[in-house]
C-alpha cells in the first residue's frame, strides 16, 4: 500500500470513530515527507468548511509558515469537493491522487455529485490510488449510526 494514502485513511479512521465527520483524511507532502494532515471534522467543529484536504493544507502551511505549497502533493481517501479542490489551487499543489471517486462518495450519502459535476476541467492532474482500501474505509462509515450532511 502506498504509504501517505495508508497515513491519510489513518486519519479518516481516526476521525469516523470519533465521530467527527465523514471519512475524508488527507495528507500533504513535500519531498518524500507529510508536512500536513487533517480530517473531516464538520460535525465536531458545526463547520460545514472543516474537510480533510482543507484541515491538511493547514496544517502544511502553518508548520512551513507559507500559504504556498508548490511542490507539495495531496494524498486523500476521496476525489476533493470543489471547495478543496480550491483550496488545492489556491495553495499551488499541482498532483492529488484520492481514493474513492466522485460516485463512490454518492453512494454513501454524500450530496457533492451535482458540484463535481460543474467541474471537469481541473487543470490539476487527479490520479486514482488506493480506491480497494478507501472504499473498505466507506464501508466502515456506512455501516455507523451517522448524522448525514
Amino acid at each position: 500500500m502506498n504509504e501517505f494514502m495508508k497515513a491519510a485513511l489513518d486519519e479518516a479512521y481516526d476521525g469516523i470513530r470519533n465521530g467527527d465527520g465523514g471519512p475524508f483524511g488527507a495528507v500533504v507532502v513535500r519531498n518524500g515527507e507529510i508536512i500536513g494532515r487533517g480530517h473531516n471534522c464538520v460535525l465536531k467543529c458545526g463547520d460545514p468548511t472543516h474537510h480533510g484536504e482543507i484541515a491538511a493544507i493547514r496544517d502544511a502551511c502553518a508548520k512551513l509558515g507559507t500559504h504556498d505549497l508548490s511542490g507539495c502533493e495531496l494524498y486523500t481517501t476521496a476525489e476533493p469537493c470543489p471547495m478543496c479542490l480550491g483550496a488545492v489551487m489556491w495553495a499551488n499543489i499541482e498532483t492529488v491522487y484520492y481514493g474513492c471517486t466522485t460516485a463512490d462518495t454518492a453512494k454513501i450519502g454524500f450530496r457533492d455529485e451535482k458540484f463535481y459535476n460543474t467541474l471537469r476541467s481541473r487543470g490539476i492532474s487527479m490520479n486514482c490510488c488506493e480506491r480497494d482500501a478507501c472504499l473498505e474505509l466507506f464501508g466502515e462509515y456506512a455501516s455507523r449510526d451517522r448524522e448525514i450532511y
